[in-house]
């Protein structure tokens, strides 16, 4: 069973940073390109950011281009989010995703707020 477990949300002021991270479980992590998206209040979920399965390859979504980024350590099975410069419009729950899965792990709330 595919499972996915993020951690590292919490409450900071606007303009500050957190680190996210998501330990994948149930499958050989490395070999998949991996996903993390993030659900705000009232909206679509929507991705954020994406990364290949060898790491050479990210992108992200333009409303966090250049203040977050992707990473992963497939030693750990592990996939991180930096996130800099944050704002009150990055308050979310945030979800870490595997390509071709439709398993959710249960999120990180983030809250940016002064």
């Amino acid at each position: 069973q595919v499972q996915f477990v993020e951690s590292g949300g919490g409450w900071v002021q606007p303009g500050g940073s957190l680190r996210l991270s998501c330990v994948g479980s149930g499958w050989i992590f490395r070999g998949y390109d991996m996903y993390w998206y993030r659900q705000a209040p009232g909206k679509r979920r929507e991705m954020v950011a994406s990364i290949s399965s060898t790491g050479k390859t990210t992108e992200y979504a333009d409303s966090v281009k250049g203040r977050f980024t992707i990473s992963r350590d497939d030693n750990k099975s592990t996939l991180y989010l930096q996130m800099n410069h944050l704002s009150p419009e990055d308050t979310a729950v945030y979800y870490c995703k595997r390509f071709g899965s439709s398993d959710w792990g249960q999120g990180t709330q983030v809250t940016v707020s002064s």
